[in-house]
C-alpha cells in the first residue's frame, strides 16, 4: 500500500457506517510533523528555540522523502500485512458470523460492512504507525539538540501534533518535562511547547 488519506475512524454496525470525526486519521497531521522536523534538525548558533514561520506545505512526495530519511522501516510500515488492525478486522468477522442476536439479514449486512472498510482501516493503521515513527524522530532531536521550546500558530492541527510530542517525550526511558502554552501576541494566537527539564 501507499501513503494517503482515507478518513475519521469507522463506526460499523449492521445499519450502516459512521464516521467518528473526533478520531481523525493521522495522515493530516503529517505535514507539521515533518515541517516540524526538518525545521529542528540543524545546527544551532544562538538558543535552541524554534518558532515556525508560515510557509508552503511539503508535498506528499516530500512527506514520504522525509518519513524514508527519519523512519528506517517506513516501507516496511506500508506493507498490509504488518498492521493488527487485521487481527482486529478477523474478530470482528467471526463475532458477526457467531452472533446469536442478529437476522440473517442482518449479519450479512454487518459481513460485507466490515468487508467494505478492510482497506480503509488498513490505511488508517498504516497511517498511524507512519506518523508515530515521525513522531518519535521529532522527539529524538528535541531531546539530541535540547531545543528549549517550539512556538507555532495556534491551530487544530498543531495543537494535536504538540500534545502527541508532549506525550512521546514524556514516555522517553529517561522522560522530559515539558509545558504547552497557549498566548496571544499582536491579536494573533500561538502555542508555545516548553521543555521545561529532563526527569531522573
Amino acid at each position: 500500500m501507499t501513503l494517503k488519506y482515507v478518513g475519521p475512524k469507522p463506526i460499523i454496525s449492521c445499519t450502516g457506517i459512521e464516521l467518528d470525526k473526533n478520531k481523525e486519521d493521522k495522515f493530516v497531521y503529517l505535514s507539521i510533523v515533518v515541517e516540524l522536523t526538518k525545521a529542528l534538525d540543524h545546527s544551532y548558533i544562538e538558543d535552541k528555540s524554534y518558532i515556525y514561520e508560515e510557509g508552503r506545505e511539503p508535498t506528499l512526495s516530500e512527506i514520504i522523502q522525509t518519513l524514508e530519511k527519519y523512519c528506517p522501516n517506513f516501507n516496511e510500515m506500508l506493507e498490509k500485512t504488518n498492521h493488527n488492525v487485521q487481527e482486529e478486522i478477523d474478530h470482528n468477522l467471526q463475532r458477526a458470523h457467531e452472533s446469536k442476536t442478529l437476522k440473517s439479514i442482518e449479519k450479512e449486512v454487518l459481513l460485507n460492512n466490515i468487508n467494505m472498510m478492510h482497506d480503509y482501516m488498513i490505511q488508517r493503521s498504516i497511517n498511524k504507525r507512519v506518523y508515530y515513527c515521525a513522531m518519535s524522530a521529532l522527539a529524538d532531536i528535541v531531546k539530541k539538540d535540547h531545543i528549549s521550546y517550539i512556538k507555532v500558530p495556534f491551530t487544530e492541527k498543531f495543537m494535536h501534533v504538540l500534545h502527541s510530542l508532549q506525550g512521546t517525550l514524556g514516555k522517553e526511558n529517561h522522560p522530559i518535562d515539558t509545558k504547552l502554552e497557549i498566548f496571544k501576541k499582536d491579536d494573533n494566537l500561538f502555542i508555545k511547547l516548553k521543555v521545561v527539564t529532563l526527569s531522573n
